[in-house]
């Protein structure tokens, strides 16, 4: 169930919500975890085993590690390998035996196709990073299987991040106070996401699946708008949805951690990776790459530590080839700017900064797009050195979609939200929210209703 949708805005949530503050304090982590259960459900009812068993042995597995401190490291490394082992099997068992196949002449290897269970990426590094933590002692187990189980399965978050760490959550797993403000700032963000998501993601999506289709036809300057739509897109496509999910949470009276924070104003792709995912690159840096040593050592090993990191942050996007050259081409980047480059940048005019990020950032994403090489060589060579500057049907397009271009820029800008705040000042603030508001969900409705496309990127992952 996409929040995102119909169903969710105005049957799940408004029940959940009326259910959740019906019931008294004690009741409501049980009914939460129903409402969980029920949301995951509704998309993949049959990975709801995938899902629970992973919760459970985690949760009993912790539990060993405390009471028995002799056999913590056994029992850590028994749930590591558990929830590895599962991530490994559903996602990345078919493109290994689809890469093993053309060497493996002794033998002849299955094809194989495994559905992905939803939010599988993101509740596996939870439940990592929960393990990690308590073998470390940097946590203590949870003592309730009905809290740990509201925090693995919480449906604001569960589907696509941001990644929630236990002891980011902890505290707040008990009997949680809500405040008006709290709520009504979570009702702000909910409305944000969805404005995002539905009124310029699936725009920009759109566009770009129509240059996407037609790549010798729409000219050099065509590709590159092309790319600019697909990076505006699986922005606000993602950090749409992210806002959806911190506005829920506090919905619920829970604060989860912001998850961008304007990744396009970056002046180098070092803080391009600060901005952008945060959960998962500060889940990367505290659980990989100081654990292999950081900085903290040699150049050489220092690099070897980012390639390891950055072939598995292409590698969690998805199995997939292309996934991996594009976290090879962060590696690549990140590298340089250590050696030499990031000295150069801070040097350099910020202008000059920010379109050298722009530019490496917007060619990155063409990698993440196209998971069949031959399509992705196609549309670089028209980025390139196509025959033309822009085909006469691609100029109509980028004519017709230039107003919301725009708008989507400034949005993506801290001047927007600057230019929005300006007009919840005063003493028609509440009037200006309260209209601003109303008109999100008709227009979003209105959309949601009218439109075909409108996918989650980061579903699949």
């Amino acid at each position: 169930m996409s929040f995102a949708s119909l169903t969710f805005l105005y049957f799940f949530l408004p029940a959940v919500l009326a259910g959740y503050y019906v019931l008294p304090h004690r009741w409501r982590n049980g009914f939460l975890l129903l409402a969980n259960l029920v949301f995951y459900a509704w998309g993949e009812p049959s990975f709801l085993i995938v899902i629970l068993a992973t919760t459970v042995i985690n949760f009993y597995a912790a539990k060993r590690m405390q009471k028995n401190p002799d056999y913590k490291k056994t029992w850590a490394i028994l749930a590591i390998l558990f929830d590895l082992a599962l991530l490994i099997i559903f996602k990345y068992a078919g493109f290994l035996l689809d890469t093993l196949r053309p060497i493996a002449f002794w033998t002849d290897l299955p094809h194989i196709e495994i559905s992905l269970p939803l939010g599988i990426s993101f509740y596996t590094f939870q439940v990592l990073s929960y393990i990690i933590d308590v073998y470390r002692g940097e946590v203590h187990s949870q003592d309730s299987l009905v809290r740990f189980s509201t925090y693995m399965t919480l449906f604001p978050q569960l589907i696509a991040g941001p990644i929630v760490r236990y002891r980011d959550l902890a505290d707040q797993l008990g009997v949680r106070q809500q405040n008006l403000d709290r709520f009504a700032g979570g009702i702000r963000l909910l409305l944000v996401g969805l404005a995002k998501k539905v009124l310029i993601a699936n725009q920009m999506g759109a566009l770009w699946e129509t240059f996407k289709a037609f790549p010798t036809e729409i000219g050099v300057l065509g590709a590159w708008v092309g790319a600019a739509a697909f990076t505006l897109q699986i922005y606000f496509d993602f950090s749409g949805y992210s806002d959806m999910a911190r506005g829920l949470g506090k919905l619920f009276a829970f604060e989860l951690p912001i998850n961008f924070d304007y990744p396009y104003i970056s002046k180098s792709i070092t803080e391009f990776w600060r901005r952008w995912h945060i959960s998962l690159g500060t889940w990367f840096r505290d659980y990989v790459y100081f654990t292999l040593g950081g900085s903290r050592c040699s150049t050489i090993k220092t690099v070897r530590n980012l390639l390891v990191v950055w072939a598995l942050t292409g590698l969690w996007h998805g199995a997939s080839w292309n996934f991996v050259l594009w976290g090879l081409y962060y590696f690549a980047l990140l590298v340089l700017e250590k050696l030499w480059l990031g000295a150069w940048l801070r040097k350099a005019p910020g202008c000059i900064a920010h379109c050298y990020t722009m530019i490496c950032v917007t060619f990155g994403w063409v990698l993440f797009a196209f998971d069949q090489f031959d399509e992705l060589g196609q549309y670089i060579a028209c980025m390139f050195s196509g025959n033309k500057l822009l085909g006469t049907h691609a100029l109509t397009l980028v004519l017709s979609y230039l107003p919301l271009m725009t708008i989507a820029v400034i949005a993506a800008l801290p001047i927007g939200k600057r230019i929005f705040d300006r007009f919840r000042t005063g003493r028609s603030a509440a009037v200006v929210e309260c209209l601003s508001g109303g008109a999100v969900i008709l227009l979003c409705t209105a959309a949601l209703v009218a439109q075909s496309y409108n996918p989650f990127l980061y579903f699949r992952f």
